[in-house]
Parts: structure tokens; C-alpha cells; sequence
């Protein structure tokens, strides 16, 4: 298996290289894959390649596709972390053929599969998995929907998607049904659309669970562009997809939307009986609905249990939002709480939601102080995640500037007041490296990569930490300006 600090000379090597052709052929097999599967495409692509009309092109990429098919012979299954291939005429000068062969098992797992004739080799999946030294937790999200992910280099990767049954946010007129839909007064049943205020309509005591009638407060017309047919056994009622029902379950009653009715779900009907859903349909269709408030905040509509009070909605859906964010909370928890390399957390959404979670959503204290960024948007899907990574660049880039601060920071106040604990010329730092006592080593990225690959081979065989550090800031520069070498000790040399 190759070592970090070859692949980052390798691929240094491979990007500079350009064929005259399309006669470079990179093929990448990612961790797991069948490697006779592979073999069979290699040989299927030499018979395509026969096609190509150049005979030089032919030539050339034919034999760099012999030369892999001998080598994967070799194997009998994918190594543990899979395998890049590269092969091509690498010459420059036209006519003469210098076809060379790269192998590698790289030091992480490879996801990506790919075969391709190019110019150029395709080296950014390995790039890519050097970038990865630190991932970041990511989080959007609004009270009706979250999504978890992760950013590990440039990729985004989706690890949890959750939902509230938090209804949307409803004003008076939001919750409506149809004008024919038959109320229960004392007088007998009438249309809604015949319903006056101050009329006693049948309605559920819910604290003592016994039928009552209470008076209708209030009356209103709403013009929707879609509603929901919900069917049960004995009852059918048309709604608009925000009237609030009833379900009936584990013996109590649980409020939701329309919408979030699924077929089985037991409503309640006038009898105070159990009735399940069989059908919901939904139509998009231009209609004018009608609803009613009530003294109880409920009543009984073509005999099934709705309600209709917006204050008691607020009040549930405050409820379900904290559960909510709870579960969020311990999501996050269960995800990053124990994850070495998580660097920090972003997180998103709209406001206030994204600022009330962390004010109010139980997220443990580790978790709440890595959170480096919050960001105003709308979508809280992967697309989210994808336009969270994309709003945070500036603090992306201004964490790792912080992290080369603070190394260098704690570099020069230890050489200062505790010499013997760290060194700087090359010697010393070598010297260091020898006896094991090199807690950290600390490298400038000016250094010229020999020395800067001796050294961390050195400090990685005696377990140490390799810091590389730029001279972007003034602390790096001022690093560089004393030789680009440092290390933290374990113990005086």
C-alpha cells in the first residue's frame, strides 16, 4: 500500500503529464468491487479499442490496455482499499512510444469506479482523499423536515433524514371543508354552509371524553386550489390538506394535518368509536371550503372528530417541535459526539428555526461549541446541505487559517519559555526525531517536498503528529523565515 507522502509525489508526477492523444487510460477500482469483473470490462474495452480510426491512437491504447489486463491477472480479488490504474504512451516527442504503468492501493477507500481514455489521467478521487484530513457535521433544517450530513474534502454526504409532522404554520381560513359537509346541531343536521354563529353544534369533551354542544364562534370561506377526499368505512369528508383530525391511538387522541393522514389510521366518529381510513384522494382542483370555530375547539363533521382551533394548533405544534428538536439533538449526538476528525458544524436553515433549535433543542454543550457557522436558507433537502457548504466557504477556509495560528501560537510561546520542549533547526529536529521524542512535527508547505517527505516519514514511524503550515498568515511566514522545520517534544533531548 502506498504511503501518503508517495501518493502526493505521485500524483504530482501524474498531473503534470499530457498525452498528445487520447491514449492515457485511467482506471479506477473502488473498495469491494469484483476485480474479474473489472478484467472482463479491460478486455471488452481492447475489443472497442480496435475501432479507433488513428492507428498511432489505436496502438497506444491498446497496448496500455494489454499491459493492465497482464497486471490484473495478478490479483485474485481488489484490494482492501481498491486500486488506481494508469497507463499510457507518456512521450513527448511525437512517434516514439514510452508506455509506462502506475499501480496504486491507496491509503483510504476508494469510492469512485471509472475507465477512461483521456489526455490527461484522472487523479482527482485520490486528491480529493488527501484533502480529507478533517470532516465537517452539517446540518439544515426547519420544524417540518431535518437533513444530517457530512463533508468530508468536497464531498457532501447525506447521513440522516428526518421528519416532524409539524403542520405548517396556519392562519383563521387556512382549515376548511367542504360547504356540504353535515353538522350536528341540536336542531338536527345541517350543511356547514348553513351554519350561523351562535348555533349549538355537537363537539367532544375531551378532558372527560363525553359529547356535549358547544357554540359556533366564528365562520369563514377559503377558495383552495387542491383538497383531500379521506373515505372511511361509514364516513366520507372532503378537507383542505391543513384541517386539522383526529387520530385515535394507543387510546388517545394525537392531533395532525389532512396531509399526514395515512390510509389504516383510526379517526373517531360520532358513536365515539374507532374508524379506520381506507382511501385518501387527492385533487387539484379549484374549490371553495368552509369552516367553523367552536366554543370545545372541535367538532363532529359528516361524523368523524375534527377541530378547528388556530390556538390550540399553535400549542401543539409547539409541542411536536420540541419533541422534535429533541430528536434532532440526539441524532447529532449518536452521529458526531465520538467522531475524531470532526473539525466543526454548520449549521442552516430558515429563520428562527435554525437559532431556536440550538437555544432550545437540547444539543449537548460539545457539540453546541463546535458549531462554527449558521446560515440563512430555504432548503432543508440535500440540495440544503449543498448550498450550506457552498454559503460557508469563508468560514471553511478561515478554520483551517485558525487551526495554523493556534499551532503555530502554542510553537513559539513553548520555544520561548520552555525551550527544552521544543526545537527548530534541522538538526535538532532530526536529532529529536531519532531519540522518539517528537510529540509534534511541524512543517512549512515552502518546504522543498525531499526534506518535508524524510521528515514526516521519520516523525510518522515514532507515531508523532505532522502539522503542514502555510505563509498565509504572519505566524507562518515568520515559521518560515526561522527554516520551515519545528517540532513539539515529548521529553528534553
Amino acid at each position: 500500500m502506498i504511503t501518503n507522502d508517495e501518493l502526493d509525489e505521485l500524483l504530482e508526477k501524474l498531473g503534470k503529464i499530457r498525452g498528445r492523444h487520447t491514449e492515457l487510460v485511467t482506471v479506477l477500482i473502488p473498495a469491494g468491487a469484483n476485480i474479474y469483473t473489472i478484467a472482463d470490462q479491460i478486455a471488452a474495452e481492447q475489443s472497442t479499442a480496435d475501432n479507433i480510426k488513428s492507428k498511432t491512437v489505436r496502438k497506444n491504447v491498446m497496448d496500455a490496455l494489454e499491459m493492465i489486463s497482464r497486471e490484473l491477472k495478478k490479483y485474485k480479488k481488489t484490494p482492501d482499499n481498491g486500486m488506481a490504474i494508469f497507463c499510457g504512451n507518456v512521450s513527448e516527442k511525437e512517434g516514439q512510444n514510452d508506455i509506462q504503468l502506475w499501480i496504486i492501493e491507496p491509503p483510504q477507500p476508494l469510492k469512485t469506479r471509472l475507465y477512461r481514455c483521456d489526455q490527461v489521467f484522472v487523479i482527482s478521487p485520490l486528491q480529493e482523499m488527501r484533502e480529507v484530513q478533517e470532516v465537517y457535521g452539517l446540518l439544515v433544517m426547519d420544524r417540518r423536515e431535518a437533513t444530517i450530513g457530512l463533508l468530508e474534502g468536497k464531498n457532501i454526504k447525506v447521513i440522516r433524514k428526518m421528519s416532524s409532522g409539524v403542520p405548517g404554520k396556519i392562519r383563521a381560513g387556512g382549515q376548511c371543508l367542504s360547504p356540504d359537509t353535515l353538522i350536528e346541531t341540536k336542531n338536527g343536521n345541517i350543511k356547514i354552509k348553513d351554519v350561523k354563529i351562535g348555533d349549538e353544534i355537537k363537539s367532544l369533551n375531551i378532558e372527560n371524553n363525553k359529547i356535549i354542544f358547544s357554540k359556533c364562534l366564528n365562520k369563514w370561506t377559503k377558495n383552495k386550489s387542491e383538497y383531500l377526499q379521506i373515505i372511511t368505512k361509514n364516513n366520507s369528508i372532503i378537507s383542505s390538506a391543513e384541517h386539522l383530525f383526529f387520530l385515535w391511538d394507543n387510546n388517545s387522541l394525537i392531533e395532525v394535518q389532512a396531509d399526514w393522514i395515512k390510509k389504516n389510521a383510526i379517526l373517531l366518529n360520532n358513536n365515539l368509536e374507532a374508524e379506520k381510513v381506507k382511501k385518501i384522494i387527492n385533487k387539484k382542483q379549484e374549490i371553495e371550503l368552509i369552516d367553523i370555530e367552536t366554543e370545545a375547539e372541535n367538532f363532529f363533521a359528516n361524523g368523524i372528530l375534527v377541530h378547528n382551533s388556530s390556538q390550540r394548533f399553535e400549542r401543539i405544534t409547539e409541542g411536536l417541535a420540541k419533541e422534535f428538536f429533541k430528536r434532532v439533538a440526539d441524532s447529532m449526538k449518536e452521529i458526531f459526539f465520538d467522531m475524531p476528525k470532526l473539525k466543526g458544524i454548520l449549521v442552516g436553515g430558515p429563520i428562527p428555526t435554525k437559532e431556536e433549535f440550538l437555544q432550545k433543542g437540547e444539543l449537548v454543550t460539545k457539540l453546541k461549541d463546535m458549531v462554527i457557522g449558521i446560515k440563512n436558507l430555504g432548503n432543508t433537502d440535500e440540495s440544503g446541505l449543498e448550498e450550506l457548504v457552498e454559503l460557508s466557504h469563508d468560514i471553511l477556509s478561515q478554520q483551517e487559517i485558525i487551526k495554523e495560528k493556534k499551532i503555530l501560537e502554542k510553537f513559539f510561546e513553548t520555544l520561548g519559555k520552555n525551550p527544552d520542549k521544543a526545537v527548530y533547526k534541522i538538526d535538532d529536529v532530526k536529532k529529536a526525531l531519532k531519540y522518539g521524542a517528537v510529540s509534534l512535527l511541524i512543517l512549512s508547505k515552502k518546504l522543498d517536498k525531499k526534506t518535508a517527505r524524510e521528515l514526516r516519514n521519520e516523525a510518522e514511524n515514532i507515531s508523532s503528529e505532522v502539522e503542514m503550515i502555510s505563509t498565509e498568515t504572519e505566524e507562518g511566514e515568520q515559521f518560515w523565515n526561522l527554516g520551515g522545520i519545528g517540532a513539539l517534544l515529548r521529553f528534553k533531548v
